[in-house]
């Protein structure tokens, strides 16, 4: 049973569609410290689309409206825009840095651990016969 995120914001966004004519569709996003999720119908019992903060690069504001681009780790860009003053954006953002700083602790830390451990062996090894 996978364990509920907890919440940093709900609310609604418009994205926009990957077809022809590009429309805006109105979608209830759910931001948690790990993620961005995309619910279709304004409702959270249809399933979701997850945007994990390890597959995405960049938010960016532009414009008199605020929209803003996500841009995932294989380079597909996802179009949003919010109604001005949402600070939707600026909390996707702080999030997602938030998420990065943990992610290169813990890569030091493994880091730092694996050194420790391979300098360990070599001590072991020189001081056996």
């Amino acid at each position: 049973m996978k364990m509920q995120a907890e919440v940093i914001r709900e609310g609604e966004l418009e994205k926009r569609s990957d077809s022809l004519f590009q429309l805006w569709k109105k979608k209830l996003v759910v931001l948690t410290k790990d993620s961005l999720s995309l619910f279709p119908d304004g409702h959270k019992r249809a399933k979701g689309k997850e945007l994990g903060f390890g597959s995405m690069d960049c938010v960016e504001r532009t414009g008199k409206y605020i929209y803003f681009t996500i841009v995932t780790k294989d380079r597909k860009e996802i179009d949003f825009r919010c109604p001005d003053q949402s600070c939707w954006n600026a909390s996707i953002t702080m999030a997602l840095i938030d998420f990065q700083n943990k992610r290169a602790i813990q890569d030091f830390k493994s880091r730092q651990e694996m050194e420790q451990a391979a300098g360990t062996q070599e001590r072991r090894l020189a001081r056996a016969p």
